[in-house]
């Protein structure tokens, strides 16, 4: 069976965004019908971007607290069995002010990847069954970008420094999951991780760094190391790197390196046309 997922993996600043550009790309020209999800796509089918998840308390504490917005995150919400789903920053995006900083700060407490771990693996997990089910069938192959081990890590490491063998096991479950997708992993890498972070701290804005180092720092695995600023936030993330390598080597589906350290974009491209053209046509029917 045709593959129908391509997971693209790797650091910040090893270029897993271009990556998956590319792996898009190259799919359309073999003419390959293939959709493609980057990170913070509100669409995305597999994952939770900008949702909140409420219990049935908690929903009616939110209604009950905020009368004046009643009708608005009523007709907004997404019941799921036991869950109330608010997709906050489409709501965001659609009324602006009129959907107050105030009130998006008390829904933001509820977004999934502010939930704890197991909370957090049970709603992800369900997430990737649904998306699983639902394109088995399908023609289209999907493109992912970094929400199938980078999620897991920096929620269970980066945010809550649990237990290396909690999340390496929440990797294997999504594995597990989308096998019958005849899923692709192409884990992008880079020689100087130190260069390639200070090179991504220079090209992106303040608040991405400020952000990064502070998310990397002040909580989980980096704050019990005790580790500060843009020196802590390499050490968090060479210990993030040691995790995923193991996490690589130990998930079963087809996987692949790139190593991107040349910044050569034609060259790059020849490497993943390689890696494709192989994959797609061993598993043609």
């Amino acid at each position: 069976m045709r593959s129908k997922l391509v997971l693209i993996e790797g650091l910040p600043g090893f270029g897993k965004t271009k990556t998956a550009q590319l792996v898009h790309e190259i799919l359309t020209e073999m003419n390959i019908k293939s959709q493609l999800f980057l990170e913070g796509n509100l669409e995305h089918p597999a994952d939770y971007d900008g949702v909140a998840c409420f219990k049935k308390y908690e929903f009616d504490e939110l209604l009950s607290t905020h009368e004046k917005f009643r009708d608005l995150l009523s007709n907004r919400m997404i019941k799921q069995g036991n869950n109330y789903f608010l997709e906050y920053r489409k709501i965001k995006d659609e009324y602006g002010s009129s959907f107050p900083d105030e009130l998006l700060h008390v829904v933001v407490k509820n977004d999934v990847y502010e939930l704890s771990l197991d909370q957090n693996r049970k709603l992800i997990t369900e997430r990737w069954k649904k998306f699983t089910e639902s394109v088995l069938n399908g023609s289209d192959t999907f493109v992912f970008d970094c929400c199938f081990i980078q999620n897991p890590v920096t929620m269970g490491m980066i945010k809550y420094g649990a237990k290396k063998e909690d999340v390496i096991s929440y990797v294997i479950e999504l594995a597990s999951i989308v096998e019958k997708l005849n899923p692709l992993l192409i884990y992008v890498e880079q020689n100087d991780l130190d260069h390639s972070f200070r090179k991504a701290v220079e090209e992106r804005p303040k608040e991405w760094s400020e952000g990064f180092i502070e998310y990397y720092t002040n909580q989980g695995f980096g704050k019990k190391q005790g580790y500060n600023g843009l020196e802590g936030a390499l050490q968090v993330l060479k210990a993030r790197r040691e995790l995923e390598e193991e996490i690589f080597n130990g998930i079963n589906i087809a996987k692949k390196k790139v190593d991107n350290s040349s910044y050569d974009i034609n060259d790059y491209k020849q490497v993943l046309v390689g890696i494709l053209s192989e994959y797609f046509s061993s598993n043609e029917k």
